[in-house]
């Protein structure tokens, strides 16, 4: 038997949502640009599709574009934004724990002569909302900071960072990459002062290359891909009808229930974490002892002495699945993840760390038997280490 915990890399799609798709790619097919009978009917699948995920956040259905995933809002909420605003100021503010997709945008930003500050983390991947203060100046015009680190879990203070960006100055556009944290915790973007917001289908059991952005109305941002006008003109390219309805049905099934699911995800976390706490020479990373702190789906924990892709493939041939760091990235090789670096954790913790996370599809019993197997392979796996 399989046992899956790399849900935060990706999720298996769930029956409604294949169908959704099948049915937009068999009986839906027509162009939503056209104007015939067909392209109607996909077009009011797509409208219906915003409208449904337009609810999930308490927002407007014109407050959100499809997009083809985390990565493509995230490059577009920071790019359209810097040059949209550049004659007001140049600085751009993130975390030292970003997932790749910022930070590799900010340094494309700042080569392109934007100044970039960088708020660093603690040992459990949080930021001082008193750094944030401290660089916030004149020609400050975008904060960009994740809800959930994708590796450990930790959740950032949001909406008190977006609260003291605010209080400083209104115009500076205030971003969040929600991939982690939407379907997992409450977000209201327009009472928490968040303008922009990031998510991706298949965190969520949804189709891979869907997502959206959020735009709260009135936010100075500019187009990212340039076309047919298709989304009001900000984001050209022939709707994708299929991933709309599919992503549209994920976000619904990840929100009927929210208080539920996260219980559910809570009690899988703390199983776990009791289960690796009885274990010798195990660190825990993701800051458990206070739920608000972190997010219910993810543990990330260091076997010492046993490096990360040894117990990865070790646990793979049991049929157990998690992951070494994050897994968007086409380099298959796994170097210390520079999250980890950034929380300063010593080298041999940052060498033997693995995720495991969990959607609500897993099993009490599936974290007994991952717990069964780690304790049966981790001495063994040190045992041959010290060789």
């Amino acid at each position: 038997m399989e046992i899956y915990f790399d849900n935060s890399s990706t999720t298996v799609c769930t029956r409604k949502v294949c169908q959704a798709v099948t049915e937009a790619m068999t009986l839906h097919y027509g162009n939503p640009s056209s104007v015939h009978r067909k392209g109607l009917e996909a077009e009011q699948l797509v409208r219906s599709a915003k409208e449904t995920i337009a609810k999930t956040l308490h927002a407007q259905a014109k407050e959100i574009y499809l997009t083809s995933g985390g990565t493509e809002s995230d490059n577009w909420a920071l790019i359209g934004t810097a040059y949209a605003n550049r004659r007001k100021g140049n600085h751009l503010i993130t975390t030292a724990i970003e997932h790749a997709a910022i930070r590799q945008t900010m340094q494309f930003l700042e080569k392109e002569g934007f100044r970039i500050s960088v708020l660093p983390v603690d040992q459990w991947g949080r930021i001082d909302p008193g750094d944030l203060e401290k660089v916030l100046d004149k020609d400050t015009i975008l904060v960009s900071m994740m809800a959930v680190n994708n590796e450990v879990g930790s959740a950032l203070p949001v909406e008190e960072c977006a609260a003291i960006v605010k209080a400083f100055d209104p115009s500076i556009v205030f971003h969040t990459d929600a991939v982690q944290a939407y379907g997992k915790m409450p977000l209201r973007p327009g009472k928490s002062g968040i303008d922009l917001l990031s998510v991706s289908g298949h965190k969520l059991h949804g189709p891979k290359g869907t997502g959206f952005l959020y735009v709260r109305e009135n936010t100075k941002i500019w187009p990212y891909i340039y076309g047919g006008g298709q989304q009001r003109g900000m984001r050209s390219g022939t709707d994708n009808v299929p991933g709309a309805c599919g992503l549209a049905v994920a976000c619904e099934e990840a929100l009927r229930d929210l208080e539920g699911n996260i219980r559910y995800l809570r009690t899988l976390q703390g199983l776990l974490c009791k289960g690796l706490q009885g274990m010798e020479h195990v660190v825990i990373h993701t800051p458990v002892w206070d739920e608000k702190l972190c997010a219910p789906h993810i543990v990330n924990a260091s076997f010492v002495g046993v490096r990360s892709e040894v117990l990865l493939h070790a646990l793979e041939e049991e049929g157990i699945y998690v992951s070494a760091g994050s897994a968007c990235s086409s380099n298959k090789r796994l170097p210390v993840s520079p999250v980890l670096e950034q929380m300063h954790l010593p080298r041999e913790e940052a060498e033997s760390a693995l995720r495991f996370s969990f959607s609500t599809l897993n099993k009490e019993q599936e974290v007994a038997q991952c717990l069964a197997a780690l304790e049966k392979l981790v001495p063994m796996l040190r045992r041959y280490s010290r060789r």
